[in-house]
C-alpha cells in the first residue's frame, strides 16, 4: 500500500474522531462546539425530577431569584452568561457542596468555562445557599450526575 494513502486515512479518522467528540448532544450535558446555542439560550437539556424535597423547593425559589440570570432556568446554563450546574463538572466528587458556599461568598475565578469570573453574591444566607445546593444536587441526580 502507498504510505501517503495510509497517512491520509489516519488523518481523516483523527479528524472524524475530533469532530464527534466536540459535537456531543445536550443529553450528555457536555458543551457543544458545533451547533452551539445562541446567546441567552440554555446550554444543556435538564430533566426535572418528579418532585423536589421541601428544602429543594426553597432552593429552587432562591436559585430563580439570584442564580438563574447567569446559570439559567433549572441550572441549565445560559449561553454567554454562565455555565450549567447540571453538568458532570459540578458533580459532588469534583465540586463538593462547600465549593458552592465559597462561590456564593467569595465569587469564583474562571477556570472551567470562558464566561469570566463570577462575582460574590450579596444577600444570601448560609441557609439560602444550603437550599440552593440541595436543589442543584436533586437536579443533578435526576440527570444521572451523582
Amino acid at each position: 500500500m502507498n504510505k501517503s494513502w495510509i497517512v491520509g486515512a489516519v488523518i481523516a479518522i483523527a479528524a472524524i474522531g475530533a469532530t464527534v467528540s466536540v459535537t456531543q448532544d445536550k443529553q450528555t450535558n457536555t458543551p457543544q462546539a458545533a451547533g452551539a446555542p445562541k446567546e441567552g439560550e440554555p446550554i444543556v437539556t435538564v430533566s426535572l425530577p418528579e418532585s423536589l424535597s421541601p428544602e429543594a423547593q426553597v432552593g429552587e425559589r432562591a436559585f430563580g431569584a439570584v442564580c438563574a440570570d447567569c446559570h439559567g432556568e433549572n441550572a441549565a446554563g445560559k449561553e454567554g452568561f454562565g455555565p450549567p450546574l447540571v453538568h458532570k463538572i459540578y458533580e459532588p466528587s469534583h465540586h463538593g457542596d462547600m465549593a458552592f458556599f465559597l462561590a456564593a461568598e467569595r465569587g469564583v475565578q474562571a477556570h472551567h468555562w470562558s464566561f469570566g469570573n463570577m462575582p460574590p453574591q450579596q444577600g444570601l444566607t448560609r441557609a439560602d445557599v444550603a437550599a440552593i445546593v440541595t436543589y442543584v444536587r436533586e437536579l443533578q441526580r435526576a440527570n444521572g450526575i451523582d
